[in-house]
């Protein structure tokens, strides 16, 4: 029995053995010193500057509000939107084209064949092939086939620019031999 009551005595013991100081006084007594020593320091801001208005002198140059330049200004600005709506507007107009669904990055040329005296490209999109002419639209911006070689397909594309005018640009698909795509 001698040994059970020293097992249960230490058992009672051990948990205030855990109550005494484990240096953590000293972790706060550091802490508190350290603020204490530690003084922020504030770089003072510089004064604004002072605002000095300018008047404005008619005769120094033209005048902003003149109306006949507004007006030259809303026409030159009509007149341009009307001829990039020309570009753009027949593409609306028409029916689109299967490979239209599809953007560039996706397809790949991966032959081509002079088809009744046409030259005819292959091309592989989505695991499928199609065969594709001169004048037939690829793309998702209205990318129109204006040569077809061995080796590539040249393409005239419709897309806006960074002001939002409708530009044409030239884009070519080159031949992928062995391509997994």
């Amino acid at each position: 029995m001698k040994p059970i009551q020293t097992i249960a005595m230490a058992l009672c013991i051990l948990p205030l053995l855990g109550c005494g100081s484990s240096g953590e006084d000293e972790l706060r007594e550091w802490m508190a010193q350290e603020r204490a020593q530690t003084k922020p320091r504030v770089t003072p801001l510089t004064e604004p500057k002072q605002f000095q208005p300018q008047p404005y002198t008619a005769d120094a140059g033209l005048e902003p509000f003149d109306r006949l330049k507004l007006l030259q200004a809303l026409r030159r600005d009509s007149a341009q939107v009307a001829a990039n709506a020309g570009l753009i507007a027949p593409e609306l107009a028409r029916r689109k084209e299967p490979l239209e669904a599809f953007p560039l990055d996706t397809m790949a040329m991966v032959g081509s064949l002079n088809k009744v005296g046409k030259p005819t490209a292959l091309l592989k999109v989505d695991q499928l092939l199609y065969q594709v002419q001169v004048g037939n639209y690829l793309g998702q911006n209205y990318g129109r086939i204006t040569a077809i070689t061995e080796t590539a397909i040249q393409l005239r594309e419709i897309v806006q620019d960074a002001t939002g005018d409708w530009i044409e640009r030239t884009a070519s698909l080159e031949l992928q031999e062995g391509a997994k795509k």
